[in-house]
């Protein structure tokens, strides 16, 4: 029996929640259909699906089953369709980023792309929270710093700049930091990142911050700077526009470490499928141009 024959009767019933709506969505009977999860079922060697006379539900192993048949299923599809459709992107795309980022730069982008291929379908999970993609299912992360997730490939797709700035009347009251080292007598506004990076002729150092406010916005951090609490260290999409108005002041500015990177991170091959390698040249080409538009 080839390994193939069931799949695509399994994804369909699971998906539509019933026998009789799977076989309409294949236009196959339903006498077919109980037929291939039958031989499926004994081809594995465990039950998919509990069944009752008004219900059908996938069991345990069936969601995990179904979580990667139907993916495979979709891949299977889109491939067809590269062949025969010219290329054209289509299908599913699920896409996680930290919500400052994504909210003022990825999603216009990935809206403008998915606007010029009216075959896709995007999902956008703007989060903080470091999300499993291949365990949740996400075709697309877009990260920063640096990559440790060996089962992942990155493209870097920009760049950003990190400023450490505080406001002026704080500075004037606790002292301008001469070194990094100088930021263990300060109020720290600590971010998401729990180091902080600077670099001076070529030496790379960090410091680990600490202060009585916390929080995983930056645009709260920032606002808390600007209310003279302390001293923050935050991308530049944060900060220009307060140090250009005076209400925050760049300190250490010979310790400004390099450009931070920002990678679109994805599973192993998705990025041989159209809508991801299109979807991955838009973003090459569209954000350096609208972080720089920030400065």
């Amino acid at each position: 029996m080839h390994r193939w024959e069931g799949i695509d009767e399994f994804v369909a019933i699971a998906a539509a929640g019933s026998f009789k709506a799977g076989a309409e969505a294949l236009g196959l009977s339903t006498t077919h259909m109980s037929r291939a999860i039958a031989a499926l079922e004994a081809r594995v060697q465990v039950p998919l699906f509990h069944r009752t006379t008004r219900t059908v539900r996938l069991t345990d192993t069936g969601r995990v089953f179904f979580d990667h048949c139907s993916r495979i299923v979709a891949e299977r599809d889109e491939a067809i369709a590269m062949i025969s459709e010219g290329g054209e992107p289509q299908g599913d795309i699920r896409i996680t980023c930290s919500t400052a980022m994504g909210e003022r730069f990825i999603a216009p982008i990935v809206r403008r792309y998915a606007s010029s291929h009216a075959k896709l379908r995007i999902s956008i999970d703007l989060t903080n929270r470091l999300v499993d993609l291949v365990g949740e299912g996400y075709d697309l992360a877009i990260r920063t710093g640096q990559l440790a997730e060996s089962r992942l490939i990155g493209t870097r797709i920009a760049s950003r700049r990190l400023y450490t700035c505080a406001a002026p009347a704080y500075l004037d009251q606790q002292g301008r930091p001469a070194k990094p080292a100088d930021l263990s007598r300060h109020e720290c506004l600590v971010g998401t990142s729990s180091l902080w990076r600077f670099q001076r002729s070529g030496r790379a150092e960090s410091i680990r911050p600490k202060g009585r406010w916390r929080c995983n916005s930056g645009g709260a951090v920032a606002e808390a700077a600007i209310a003279g609490m302390g001293v923050c260290q935050l991308p530049e999409f944060y900060l220009l526009p307060h140090i250009a108005s005076g209400a925050l002041e760049e300190v250490l500015g010979d310790f400004r470490p390099d450009d931070e990177p920002i990678w679109a991170v994805y599973p192993q091959r998705r990025h041989l499928l159209p809508k991801i390698s299109g979807l991955l040249d838009r973003l090459r080409a569209e954000l350096p141009a609208a972080l720089a538009r920030q400065n």
